[in-house]
């Protein structure tokens, strides 16, 4: 996600979005048909993440960096009702006005909040009232998009596609936040039993292959028809050195390596301020991952938490929930370095290239900045991405739980170094004639 992120989703702020209507083919009604069935889908997917949880586990709040699934919920319902329905919609009457103040994330011009670090808290109203309000705006969604002026349509068609990148990004949020808040639990229940594949516990990665970049004056951002964020705007040029880049993520076997050979320990492969969090925090692995005398363990051996509960550690999948300093620091070991977010994208597919997205987000070693004429959107969309460009690193790529569709090479998610609760992992790169 770009959101919290943070990133953008409730609590995170993850990347951010152009509004601009794209140019479809067909009638204006197919093309309204298109949006409402889209609509629908993004929706439904959304529930279907939180129906295997009960009312009790999606009101609870593990951190501050993290928002129940039942705000979730109601948030992204108030992302249309707010940003869609009210001003757009003729006629519309919210849900609850009160809604207002306990669901919007962190948009100012849109009015007072509840503060993040409390959304726990609320208890009221109950899951049932909002699944009643979701359905509440979906159907003045729906009767918004099949019969809305086409003026009004014209005006609003960008944010509806908007709010529906927004509810995805919210689905992966949905996914990182409900196993953060069920690995604070000792039981360590699973959260989707089916998710977990067949494990294959003696298998070893293929050999890591280094494919080489000339370098030289490569086009970075968003280009083309269909949507992105604008925070993946506008393309522009970037001058490359040349450099390799590892033809797969680093797997858990190999970061399992680096933390036999002391990796945690040894202050020089460290940034200072991940060394200090390494101190402070105790970290000795990735997150979740139990070692062989972590008395929760159910079996010999390292073990990791994940959707499906506990499982053996698969030396063969990719290494995930990594903080930027603990990528950072495997690199030094390994030899080599993080890639920027220009390398990673001008990379792109070239052949042989694999796990660019569908297994974890990818650290890169580029601060979140706006590029070169960057401007954020109109309105109130206008603080989706730019007020989060300070402090925060790239991430580029999507994991398992990012929704079909939603990446493209040119999306930038973005958090704080020391996040480790979302499907970050780590690729390497380095520089050639150095």
């Amino acid at each position: 996600m770009t959101r919290r992120v943070t990133g953008p989703a409730g609590g995170n702020p993850m990347p951010s979005v152009s509004t601009a209507p794209s140019r479809r083919e067909g009638s204006a009604s197919r093309d309204r048909a298109a949006a409402a069935a889209r609509y629908q889908r993004v929706r439904a997917r959304t529930l279907e993440l939180a129906a295997p949880l009960s009312a009790e586990d999606q009101c609870i709040q593990s951190m501050p960096d993290a928002s129940p699934t039942k705000w979730h919920l109601a948030h992204t319902s108030w992302f249309f009702e707010a940003l869609v329905l009210q001003p757009h919609g003729r006629g519309y009457t919210p849900f609850d006005p009160a809604f207002a103040r306990l669901f919007n994330s962190y948009y100012e011009s849109l009015g007072p909040r509840h503060p993040r670090p409390q959304r726990g808290l609320l208890t009221r109203p109950g899951l049932a009232q909002v699944h009643a309000y979701r359905a509440h705006v979906d159907e003045a969604m729906q009767a918004f998009i099949a019969a809305a002026p086409q003026c009004a349509w014209g005006q609003a068609s960008g944010l509806v596609e908007l709010g529906l990148q927004h509810e995805q990004q919210h689905q992966e949020l949905i996914a990182t936040d409900i196993l953060h808040a069920l690995s604070c639990n000792p039981l360590l229940p699973a959260w989707l039993p089916a998710a977990q594949p067949v494990l294959r516990l003696a298998s070893t990665p293929a050999p890591l292959r280094w494919l080489a970049h000339a370098g030289g004056v490569a086009e970075i951002g968003h280009a083309g028809e269909g949507f992105a964020f604008d925070n993946e705007s506008p393309r522009h040029p970037v001058l490359l050195q040349p450099y390799e880049l590892a033809d797969r993520l680093v797997s858990c076997g190999e970061y399992l390596d680096f933390i036999e050979d002391g990796g945690y320990s040894r202050a020089s492969l460290w940034l200072s301020d991940g060394w200090a969090m390494v101190q402070a925090q105790g970290w000795r692995a990735p997150a979740y991952w139990l070692a062989p005398d972590d008395p929760r363990a159910p079996a010999d051996g390292w073990q990791v938490f994940g959707p499906a509960g506990v499982h053996g550690l698969d030396p063969s999948a990719p290494v995930s929930q990594l903080s930027f300093y603990e990528a950072a620091a495997y690199t030094e070991w390994a030899g080599a370095r993080l890639p920027t977010e220009f390398e990673w994208e001008a990379m792109g597919d070239a052949p042989g290239i694999t796990q660019m997205t569908g297994h974890a987000w990818q650290w890169t070693r580029s601060s979140y900045d706006p590029y070169p004429g960057f401007r954020p959107l109109e309105g109130a969309a206008s603080e989706y991405n730019g007020k989060f460009m300070v402090g925060q690193l790239v991430l580029r790529g999507g994991s398992a739980f990012t929704p079909e569709g939603h990446a493209r090479r040119s999306y930038r998610n973005f958090f704080p170094p020391a996040a480790r609760w979302q499907f970050s992992g780590v690729r390497l790169a380095r520089s050639v004639g150095a």
